[in-house]
């Protein structure tokens, strides 16, 4: 591949006023970060984070221009690692890419050979970025139920933001794995989308958000995952069974988190935080075994949306107010 190879790629800029825009531009493989692999792009999933990227959020990207894209999954272009061969299959999610580091909103990706993750058998290239970091985030979720000892006997698990990535994926994983699922959302008319992906029935979300201010509820749930945070993270906590647990990813409601430990205390309940971006090559490699093969979701294809790279624009304001269903991917 020679260095001066264009390609087609979204660029964020910052400019003089502090503010900034983005433009679809031509690059060439030169202006791509050191690494061991390149990676010629086939798929890209997109996720609240890229649109955090996309418009600015110094708290996701530090410095500009910058091409997000923290999802890619393609084919080997180059290798100076012998891991990996010209022509592998292969998928990244997390680490720096994205971020920092020129992301999959790009024809072309250059990482390190660490971040590499060979496609696992049982996926095809367009899958991995179906499931992408949501459904990579979901099963570590679940995951840390299950090692917690939820199990589906227990009792319903509820999950907030279903209709998100990470959300719709858990209700498919937790319903596939046997569990009784109860999808929380605000979209009436995601019910029976959400119902298709193996929830046992949908409820709205302002059932979940209690704002009493009273430091204990009722118990309802033998577990939830959420991904919205803030009150309904908190009132989530009041609602388990005593022993339960819940597992949290993000806080697109609010990072605040204004309750008493009366939960923790009295009831032993467990609240259990989820990292996808730094988790250890080991586990992502079991994680990613599992999506290939038991976890893997029904009827992939109903949960995804695939677009031109050309047309992702406005996808990045609306995954930023809620108005995504399922999976956007980037098909190149």
């Amino acid at each position: 591949m020679r260095e001066e190879t264009k390609f087609k790629a979204w660029v964020v800029r910052e400019k003089e006023d502090k503010t900034f825009s983005r433009a679809l531009e031509d690059k060439a493989v030169s202006e791509l970060p050191e690494g061991e692999v390149l990676i010629k792009a086939s798929f890209a999933g997109l996720n609240f984070k890229d649109a955090l990227s996309a418009t600015g959020n110094k708290g996701v990207t530090r410095n500009y221009p910058h091409t997000p894209g923290i999802d890619v999954s393609g084919v080997v272009a180059e290798s100076s690692d012998n891991r990996f061969k010209v022509g592998d299959n292969v998928l990244v999610t997390g680490y720096d890419l994205g971020m920092n580091t020129d992301g999959g909103f790009g024809e072309y990706v250059r990482v390190p050979a660490g971040w590499v993750i060979p496609l696992p058998d049982g996926l095809s290239l367009d899958e991995a970025m179906i499931m992408g970091t949501g459904a990579f985030t979901a099963a570590l979720m679940v995951r840390k139920l299950i090692m917690n000892d939820v199990r589906p006997e227990d009792g319903d698990v509820v999950v907030t933001g279903a209709t998100g990535g990470v959300g719709s994926m858990a209700v498919a994983i937790l319903s596939k794995l046997g569990y009784s699922v109860f999808a929380s959302t605000g979209k009436q008319e995601a019910h029976e989308f959400l119902k298709s992906l193996g929830a046992k029935d949908c409820v709205d979300r302002s059932e979940i958000r209690d704002e009493s201010g009273r430091p204990m509820l009722r118990t309802r749930w033998a577990a939830g995952v959420d991904t919205v945070g803030g009150e309904t993270l908190t009132s989530l906590l009041k609602t388990v069974h005593a022993k339960g647990s819940v597992t949290c990813c993000g806080l697109v409601e609010s990072p605040k988190l204004e309750m008493t430990v009366f939960p923790f205390i009295l009831r032993g309940v467990n609240l259990l935080g989820v990292d996808s971006a730094e988790t250890k090559m080991e586990l992502r490699k079991e994680i990613w075994s599992k999506l290939s093969g038991d976890w893997k979701p029904e009827n992939l294809q109903t949960m995804v949306n695939y677009v031109k790279l050309e047309d992702l624009d406005p996808y990045f304001g609306k995954i930023l107010k809620g108005e995504i269903q399922g999976r956007i991917v980037v098909k190149y």
